[in-house]
């Protein structure tokens, strides 16, 4: 544990930013008349933050951090081994491709390497969005779906003379699959629990690669997967590509996670297995529960939804949720305050109707006329609202995003600490690099610098002030692409 700081330091190409005019702005939000409307006065109540609380989190996630690491099912956090032993270090050489699956869409890459002198020659990809039902069909349908999709793909490629296959060789693909997996080897791993809003059927106990496989070779395609890792492990490794000192990969989008560089020999659980050099730990964080500031809006929405009791965490800090509690706030203040006038709207009623990106932007409208929010509220929920409703709608909006920000940074706390726990990188002044991608984190520059106060808050600012953030958009794909170049049985 560490002191609390006095200030916040600009730090790299992503950078903290001060909290003083944040703070401010955000008191200048707060409307007095929130007082005369109790279910937003105890919403706020109750999502509320501090930093002693805050710290109690930070220490409760390093907590399951250390039993899933001890032992298999240990917490709440899987600490799932990925075998990746070794990261990409600019030698490699040949074309690779790569699955990336975890969301609303999924990504197909491929990578021209030509090694140190000229790195990566040319890169190709496409973006394909799922079907609803092939989130809740059945594996056949979805992995069909991918390979046919990853056929066409590769059907329109110009692949240079030098990178021609050989005979007797295939090609090798680096497969990002984003949902918890018991990885049992660099290239083989089965399904723990889909989430996001993925229910496919028949993959109990299923080798996902082998899913992959079987599908790209009913599609005709001479191709292997030769690395399996969660897409924040690819957005590790297509950062460090880059950058060696990049220590922990973030995922803050439709759903989160994290990873992180790791001791080998302080990972109690692999002991009788190796005890030299780095691996790479999948947190598989979003499955965090205890402690959390749970309000009935968030007891609710999770009664309604397919994983019902788990990843609490996530349902507090991804994108695939954040709307949905602000939908529910507003739904309640519209009943028992008439926030919009004496009838309900109906829109406010449908589950999911107002977007992530929507709550983000109305809580990011600093105008005084609160027009962005008046706009959106109008487009979205067709609603037509009076100032002071605009004001309370931004209200809500800002505390649902500044909660899980500061959830956020108290994740990254507890990776942090770990890691200098360990290797005492921060106390000899050395450089960390946090590589952190998804739509919230890119696209909401408020959630950004909430969960970057929660750093600061909990690490001080002499630690704080060797950590960089760095937005690593879309490498996850490309970080796959790497690690199949890396494990490459060429």
């Amino acid at each position: 544990m560490f002191a609390s700081p006095t200030f916040t330091p600009t730090l790299g190409s992503s950078t903290f930013s001060s909290r003083r005019p944040i703070a401010s702005v955000m008191s200048a939000l707060r409307s007095n008349s929130a007082s005369s409307c109790p279910v937003l006065t105890k919403f706020q109540k109750e999502c509320a933050t501090p930093t002693p609380f805050l710290r109690n989190i930070a220490d409760a996630i390093a907590a399951d951090m250390r039993a899933g690491l001890a032992v298999e099912g240990g917490g709440d956090l899987k600490m799932i081994l990925t075998y990746v032993d070794t990261l990409p270090s600019g030698k490699e050489e040949g074309l690779f491709y790569a699955l990336d699956l975890g969301g609303t869409n999924f990504r197909v890459h491929s990578m021209q390497l030509g090694g140190m002198e000229e790195r990566v020659i040319a890169t190709n990809s496409e973006e394909i969005s799922i079907p609803q039902e092939l989130k809740i069909g059945t594996s056949e349908e979805l992995f069909g779906f991918i390979a046919s999709k990853l056929a066409n793909f590769v059907a329109n490629e110009n692949i240079p003379g030098r990178f021609q296959l050989e005979q007797g060789t295939k090609r090798e693909i680096g497969f990002a699959f984003s949902f918890p997996v018991n990885q049992t080897s660099i290239d083989s791993g089965t399904v723990i629990k889909w989430n996001k809003g993925f229910a496919v059927s028949g993959m109990e106990g299923k080798n996902v690669v082998a899913c992959l496989n079987e599908a790209m070779e009913a599609h005709g395609l001479d191709m292997r997967v030769s690395a399996l890792v969660n897409d924040t492990v690819g957005t590790l490794a297509g950062a460090r590509y880059w950058d060696e000192d990049v220590m922990v990969g973030v995922i803050i989008g439709t759903g989160t996670n994290a990873c992180y560089v790791d001791q080998k020999d302080a990972i109690p659980k692999i002991q009788s297995i190796s005890s030299s050099g780095t691996t790479i730990i999948n947190t598989e964080w979003a499955g965090f529960s205890k402690i959390l500031p749970q309000t009935i809006f968030d007891q609710e929405m999770d009664e309604a939804s397919v994983d019902r009791g788990e990843h609490l965490y996530m349902k507090m800090i991804s994108g695939m949720y954040l709307g949905e509690i602000g939908r529910r706030v507003l739904l309640q203040m519209s009943e028992t305050s008439h926030l919009f006038g004496q009838s309900v709207p109906v829109k406010l009623s449908t589950p999911f109707a107002l977007r992530t990106m929507d709550l983000c932007r109305m809580q990011e409208d600093k105008t005084d006329d609160r027009e962005m929010v008046g706009s959106i509220l109008k487009e979205v929920l067709e609603v037509e609202a009076n100032l002071e409703a605009r004001k309370r709608v931004a209200e809500v909006c800002d505390t649902v995003v500044k909660r899980g920000g500061r959830l956020a940074g108290a994740g990254i706390v507890a990776i942090l600490e770990k890691i200098e726990k360990d290797t005492k990188r921060l106390s000899s002044g050395k450089r960390t690099v946090v590589a952190i991608d998804g739509g919230v984190y890119e696209n909401h520059p408020l959630f950004r610098q909430y969960m970057q106060d929660a750093v600061v808050d909990l690490l001080g600012d002499k630690f704080a002030s060797h950590i960089e953030f760095k937005h690593t958009k879309d490498v996850s794909g490309i970080g796959a692409a790497l690690l199949a170049a890396t494990n490459s049985i060429y």
